[in-house]
């Protein structure tokens, strides 16, 4: 007599195989380095819509390299080879896209300006303090940004002596050490904002080494919501401040400015793509407390900026940076 099974049993377990689990995870570690490596090498083909996302990837970029450094400690927890050597894509990328920012700036030569460029917040509640840190820095040229009354007429008395020639048009200004001439009004204002904004100036610096046309923006400032990154008017005041240069017949040219945006973000591209950018240094300059990104920047065209760095902490929420412009 057969006896027939009995239906409790417990059925067979499935045989587990050592060590799969984490192939698993090291090829899912290594999808996410790749990933990660083509992002920052190839962000310019991340689609801007909807939101304007290639915008705001960009706007930290250089922070992808703290995102491999977690990959990286994952890795070696994990002891995943292939993790590991799929990480070398995106260290290379970044490195090659940003290690040289890395580097020590080189000695001034002979034929060039000291510059510093700063958002002073038309909330500073210490402008006489801030004129004077913006001083002792011994630039030959100051631009500044959120100039209001009555704090305007405090930077115009504390910079005097230092400055003796300066040119305030709207909201932003240009203290120079050197004669200047041809101050003017530069449009960039967008076509939804109302008459009597101007934050945008134009002006020829009699330098020792010849002329120098300077421009100070103040770019409109973006917006991170659940609909992405609000950019539209930045980005079309950076296109009519990119037209203002494209004409300008005076060589070289300097821009000073709060771009309220990364010299990766497409959105300055009209700037970036006809000057030349600072060869050295992160110089993060907002917000001054947790400094995450530098919207505050230094350009310029027959030219090159040096290594940019920042200055100590004023009373604005943006931190100071300074550069070192050689003319050609």
């Amino acid at each position: 007599m057969v006896e027939r099974a009995d239906s409790g049993a417990v059925a067979a377990e499935t045989p587990v195989v050592p060590g799969v689990g984490k192939r698993r995870r090291g090829w899912v570690l290594a999808g996410v380095a790749v990933v990660l490596g083509g992002v920052l090498g190839f962000h310019r083909l991340v689609p801007n819509w909807p939101g304007r996302v290639g915008s705001l990837m960009e706007s930290f970029l250089p922070w992808g390299g703290a995102l491999v450094v977690v990959l990286l400690v994952v890795a070696l927890v994990r002891r995943s080879a292939v993790a590991l050597v799929a990480l070398l894509l995106p260290v290379g990328v970044w490195v090659d896209t940003f290690g040289g920012l890395l580097l020590p700036g080189e000695e001034g030569g002979g034929r060039e300006l000291v510059v510093v460029q700063h958002n002073v917040s038309d909330e500073n509640r210490d402008p006489a303090g801030t004129a004077r840190a913006l001083a002792d820095s011994g630039a030959d040229l100051v631009a500044l940004e959120e100039l209001v009354d009555p704090q305007l007429a405090v930077y115009e008395k504390a910079l005097a002596a230092d400055y003796p020639h300066h040119v305030v048009r709207g909201t932003v200004g240009l203290w120079s050490k050197h004669p200047l001439s041809g101050e003017q009004v530069v449009d960039i204002k967008p076509r939804s904002i109302e008459v009597g904004w101007s934050r945008g100036l134009r002006a020829v610096v009699r330098s020792p080494y010849g002329d120098v046309a300077a421009y100070v923006a103040h770019l409109p400032s973006v917006r991170v919501g659940v609909g992405g990154l609000a950019s539209q008017r930045r980005d079309e005041s950076a296109a009519l401040l990119g037209r203002a240069i494209a004409g300008e017949s005076v060589e070289p040219v300097i821009l000073l400015g709060d771009l309220n945006g990364v010299v990766e973000d497409r959105g300055l591209r009209p700037l970036t793509s006809q000057l030349a950018l600072a060869d050295g240094g992160f110089a993060f300059s907002f917000p001054a407390a947790f400094p995450m990104a530098r919207i505050d920047q230094v350009m310029a065209r027959s030219a090159t900026v040096g290594h940019i760095r920042t200055l100590p902490a004023t009373g604005s929420d943006h931190l100071p940076v300074v550069a070192r412009v050689t003319l050609e």
